[in-house]
């Protein structure tokens, strides 16, 4: 599977299974948004590394996704377009006769999208996120900076796209993974946040939480942790030992 196709666009892709022939879960790994000038070419270039290792450490199956406008991928840059790409990602997964049950884990942007595609998708079994925002209201703030930076980043790519900003914009402030998070309840939900982390408040990992209450809802704190935590290893040790007690 090292392609998806999602609204008629050719999404790149990176899958890994344990060896065998038995069926086993799959986590989809999700990563956040690209950031520096020309970002977009190298979003997600770390991911299929830790799909590998996940293969062949937890025994899960794993996938990652290039959202459309990053990378490989085909497309543009829409809140609702991400959105669209990770559930055609769940479907995809969930399809394959190799895979027992589909999780997600996303990492900053990613764990908010992983938050609201699963919320109403009872196919997706359990939401991992670590520093996901709870709100993205803040990223627009200023639109014409926001679309600017978009831009500048690779994942607008299309002369005059967005066709609406006005529209773009307001999809993005809108978007609300608190609410999301109430239905994840009482799937399994793992929230991980660094505890220096200075783009992402802790308080927003509180937030997650508590609109979760449950037994199989846990907040787990990397001390010191900063915001990307796909580098931290103290966090994939988090991830890992929460797939095998989810594999179990």
């Amino acid at each position: 599977m090292e392609e998806i196709e999602s609204d008629g666009l050719r999404l790149s892709a990176h899958f890994a299974r344990p060896a065998g022939g038995a069926r086993v879960p799959l986590l989809l790994l999700l990563p956040g948004f690209p950031r520096g000038t020309g970002g977009a070419a190298l979003a997600g270039n770390t991911y299929p590394p830790l799909v590998d290792r996940i293969a062949a450490e937890a025994g899960w199956a794993a996938l990652t996704v290039n959202y459309r406008g990053t990378a490989n991928s085909e497309g543009d840059f829409s809140i609702e377009g991400w959105l669209a790409d990770v559930r055609a990602a769940v479907t995809a997964a969930a399809l394959r006769p190799d895979v027992g049950g589909v999780y997600i884990a996303g990492f900053r942007l990613g764990g908010t999208l992983a938050i609201v595609a699963a919320a109403d998708d009872e196919r997706v079994r359990g939401v991992a996120t670590f520093a996901a925002p709870a709100s993205l209201r803040a990223w627009v703030r200023d639109p014409d900076w926001f679309l600017e930076y978009g831009r500048r980043g690779g994942v607008l790519r299309t002369e005059g796209s967005p066709p609406d900003p006005v529209a773009w914009v307001r999809a993005i402030a809108n978007l609300d993974p608190v609410a999301a998070a109430a239905r994840i309840s009482p799937r399994p939900f793992l929230v991980v946040h660094g505890t220096n982390d200075d783009v992402v408040p802790f308080d927003d990992a509180r937030r997650l939480v508590g609109a979760a209450p449950g037994r199989q809802t846990e907040l787990r704190m990397v001390l010191n942790g900063a915001h990307r935590l796909r580098h931290d290893p103290r966090a994939l040790a988090v991830l890992l030992g929460w797939l095998h007690r989810e594999g179990r």
